[in-house]
């Protein structure tokens, strides 16, 4: 006979699993900011910075901002090929195109 599964068990490990991946995630956007320099931003330019980002309908902007990103994570890869993936500022695309678009939103304005 089939053991019966632990439903209560499999939905605790779920969702500490989910909690696990958003502690990454809020230590990987946190390291982002300082790796870019945004931490010398004060909160209130940051923040209208990432707004305008997310608020950004021109494509061609987005996909600029979507190149500088990839080029300055491929630049920190390369002069930290050393180190570990969590210390080069490896983190999710979405991170870095917002954290790309603050910076160079915040860079012309």
């Amino acid at each position: 006979m089939r053991k019966p599964r632990d439903f209560d068990a499999e939905l605790k490990a779920l969702a500490d699993k989910a909690r696990q991946l958003q502690q990454q995630k809020l230590h990987q956007l946190g390291e982002l900011v300082t790796v870019t320099g945004a931490d010398t931003l004060s909160p209130e330019h940051l923040a209208g910075a990432l707004l305008a980002a997310v608020e950004m309908k021109d494509a061609p902007t987005k996909e600029a901002w979507r190149k500088r990103g990839a080029a300055f994570f491929q630049s920190r890869t390369r002069k930290n090929s050393g180190a570990n993936a969590q210390e080069s500022g490896v983190v999710s695309a979405r991170a870095g195109g917002a954290a790309s678009s603050a910076r160079a939103d915040s860079a012309s304005g």
